[in-house]
């Protein structure tokens, strides 16, 4: 008998002829993630991942958080023939007991069709060599406390009983990249983590007006790229010098328009940095309505500086949603740091929530916004932020509960 821990995908096998390329995509990251667990090994089985290794706890743990898995479950791999299931799963009955459970059920899956026994007769003789075993716990197939899981394949069975969540989705890389506009606040990481969950490689660009804002609050920005990093692997993050811009902007432009600027040159910038390096599509963590630049008519306006793809994975999240899922991936504490980004400190007094193409464009020819631009991107350093080793991230279980 072997403990294995079980790891199942679920978008991934409807993906017909591609559905190669995606299995090797999750296989290469799954190994990425367990890279300092040299025992562990990783096989590819029909439509499962096994895993081998002394530290199943550790295992299961880290292959809980890679994108594409649906759930992992740590097993016992034993000869497909009734006796060795019966006692693998009399032993882990008898373990939930132990913990105060009384009710169980079995779920039997035979897909090697020469086992003796179907699945509904296998799930039936279980159920009474496990109540004949355990004569305190009782049976209960619409709400168990305790679920045993069978699966019985040509030359191995697994037995298990808790299966935990991962967060689905498709493997990092899958997608191509996106370029997240990360600014320190919670909404923008929280965008990134969805969009590698959409098989999405990261790259980060950052606005900075040193010395109006400190070291302190750049610092920040560099520990959420690798809090996202260590999801996924080393993220380039782009730190672009703000400040002259903003203070050309504050100088000469109408103070209700400053935020609809800002975001208009961002986007130029951060869409021109995209070009240069071959990304295709932009991130952002706006939300309809949440701030004065995120109103339809904002959107609107600031949208029409660039043809390139803009995602907004949060757009029809609301601000509990975002902080609750903020927490459960491990951002959320370092999001909070009293440290005040570009846009915070420029944000005018009473900000236009409904911009209008005519005010805007008639500001800007005031400006000499290619030139700013041109001044942005001469100001690029790059830094490679790498996986952030102690930060407590996504532990497995449901994302949100939505109100």
């Amino acid at each position: 008998m072997t403990e294995v821990v079980i790891v199942k995908y679920g978008e991934i096998a409807l993906k017909g002829a591609n559905r190669p390329v995606f299995e090797k995509t999750l296989l290469r990251n799954l190994r990425w993630a367990l890279r300092d667990l040299p025992e562990a090994r990783v096989t590819k089985e029909h439509g499962r991942f096994r895993i081998e290794g002394a530290d199943t706890a550790a295992i299961q743990s880290r292959a809980t958080r890679v994108f594409g898995v649906v759930g992992t479950s740590v097993a016992r791999a034993v000869a497909p023939i009734y006796e060795d299931i019966a006692l693998a799963a009399e032993e882990m009955l008898g373990s939930a007991v132990v913990t105060g459970k009384t009710t169980f059920k079995v779920e039997s899956r035979r897909s090697d069709k020469s086992f003796p026994l179907t699945s509904p007769e296998l799930s039936k003789r279980l159920g009474a060599h496990l109540l004949a075993a355990h004569p305190q716990v009782k049976v209960d197939v619409h709400q168990p406390q305790v679920t045993i899981n069978v699966e019985v394949r040509a030359n191995v069975a697994y037995v298990y009983a808790d299966t935990l969540q991962g967060p689905g989705g498709l493997p990092v890389g899958v997608s191509s990249q996106g370029l997240l506009l990360i600014s320190g606040g919670i909404d923008s990481p929280v965008a990134g983590w969805l969009a590698m969950r959409r098989g999405i490689r990261l790259a980060a660009i950052h606005f900075h007006s040193i010395p109006y804002t400190s070291e302190r609050a750049q610092k920040k920005v560099v520990e959420l790229t690798e809090i996202l990093a260590a999801y996924s692997g080393d993220i380039p993050l782009y730190m672009v010098r703000f400040t002259e811009a903003q203070l050309e902007l504050q100088a000469k432009a109408p103070p209700a328009l400053m935020m609809t600027l800002m975001r208009r040159l961002m986007l130029r910038v951060a869409t021109e940095l995209a070009a240069q390096k071959g990304i295709p599509a932009l991130i952002t963590g706006e939300s309809v309505g949440q701030v004065a630049s995120q109103t339809l008519e904002s959107l609107a306006v600031i949208n029409a500086v660039t043809c390139t793809p803009i995602l907004r994975p949060l757009i029809t999240y609301d601000k509990s949603e975002i902080m609750a899922l903020a927490r459960r991936i491990g951002t959320y504490e370092t999001s909070i740091l009293p440290y005040e980004d570009c846009c915070t400190l420029f944000l005018p007094r009473h900000p236009e929530t409904r911009p209008t193409m005519e005010r805007v464009e008639e500001a800007e020819a005031k400006l000499d916004i290619q030139g700013l631009v041109q001044d942005c991107l001469s100001s690029v350093e790059e830094i490679m932020s790498q996986p952030h080793t102690a930060a407590s991230l996504y532990e497995g279980g449901p994302l949100i509960t939505f109100s």
